[in-house]
C-alpha cells in the first residue's frame, strides 16, 4: 500500500477505539433489525430462478464443449 502525505495524517488522526464485545453485539443486533427480509415466497421464486439459471449455462457449455470437441476431432482426424 502506498501511503502519501495525506493518508499517513489520516491514519495518524483516527484513533484506535476499542468497543467491547457486548456492545458490538448490541449493534450489530441493532442493525440486523433494520434489515428488510425477504419472503418465504420471494425467496423461493430467488432460488428457483437461480436453479433455472445455472441449468440453462450448463446446458449451453455442454452443447458448446461438444460442437468444439467434434469441430477438433474432425479438423484432426486421420484420413482413415
Amino acid at each position: 500500500m502506498v501511503l502519501t502525505r495525506n493518508s499517513a495524517a489520516f491514519l495518524r488522526s483516527k484513533p484506535s477505539v476499542a468497543t467491547s464485545p457486548a456492545k458490538f453485539l448490541r449493534d450489530v443486533r441493532s442493525e440486523v433489525s433494520k434489515v428488510t427480509w425477504p419472503s418465504r415466497k420471494e425467496t423461493l421464486v430467488t432460488t428457483g430462478l437461480v436453479f433455472a439459471m445455472a441449468t440453462l449455462a450448463a446446458a449451453f457449455f455442454f452443447v458448446i464443449d461438444q460442437l468444439a470437441g467434434l469441430g477438433i476431432s474432425l479438423t484432426f482426424a486421420s484420413g482413415g
